[in-house]
């Protein structure tokens, strides 16, 4: 009997990019809250599959060889996913290659510069115009950067993809990062086209009830935001 995909989650941009990939899928999975305004990502049995104490991370009890695999970074579980279902992430190089591009591009792009705009406007003990106007304004950059790709084409790397996946989660909170969709009318449309698909919906919604108002919680944000190396 095959057994579910274990789930390290929380309902965040990050967390979401793992559920909804799995209800794309349509494969059985398991999820294993962890409460990161709690500090549960610094529990030691999810330090051994998560060692950056980041969620979202999995285990596949069904991994390669018969044999469970852990995977952390949700672009290595997006990739790892794909490549193991043959869905979402094509087998032509070429095309491989330009999601790659877009998949990396919100790793290193949109996810971290999203989440500082989030943090200086949102969660930051003081208000520090400086870092405000220099993640809004890098955000703004990004949507534009997504508005161009989308002109002649209905998803980022031609058809919907792992690509997508990973940049929907981080485009949902664009008000709270100081961005109008009307600014954006390419990205709007894809916006709209992503969020109707109906895995997207179910994906965002797990553990919907669990959110929490970080920006209000001063304990869950020493936790989030007073780590070093221990």
């Amino acid at each position: 009997m095959t057994k579910p995909i274990e789930l390290y989650y929380w309902p965040t941009p990050n967390g979401w990019k793992i559920s909804i990939m799995l209800e794309e899928l349509g494969v059985p999975y398991e999820v294993k809250y962890v409460n990161i305004g709690k500090g549960e990502q610094f529990e030691p049995d999810f330090l051994k599959i998560a060692p950056n104490n980041r969620m979202p991370a999995i285990i596949d009890p069904n991994g390669p060889g018969g044999e469970p695999i852990s995977v952390f970074e949700s672009g290595a579980i997006l990739q790892y996913l794909g490549r193991k279902y043959g869905k979402l992430y094509p087998t032509d190089e070429r095309a491989r290659v330009e999601v790659d591009q877009w998949l990396f591009w919100q790793m290193g792009g949109l996810g971290p510069m999203a989440g500082q705009a989030h943090h200086f406007r949102q969660y930051a003990p003081e208000k520090i115009e400086y870092g405000i106007n220099r993640y809004t304004n890098e955000v703004n950059r990004l949507y534009g950067v997504m508005n161009r790709r989308l002109a002649d084409r209905d998803y980022l790397a031609g058809d919907y993809s792992i690509a997508d996946i990973a940049s929907i989660g981080w485009v949902v909170p664009h008000k709270n990062q100081g961005q109008d969709l009307d600014d954006f009318p390419n990205l709007k449309a894809w916006f709209e086209r992503v969020m109707a698909r109906p895995a997207v919906e179910r994906g965002i919604a797990v553990g919907q009830e669990k959110r929490q108002n970080i920006a209000q919680d001063d304990d869950a944000k020493k936790v989030l935001f007073g780590q070093k190396a221990r």
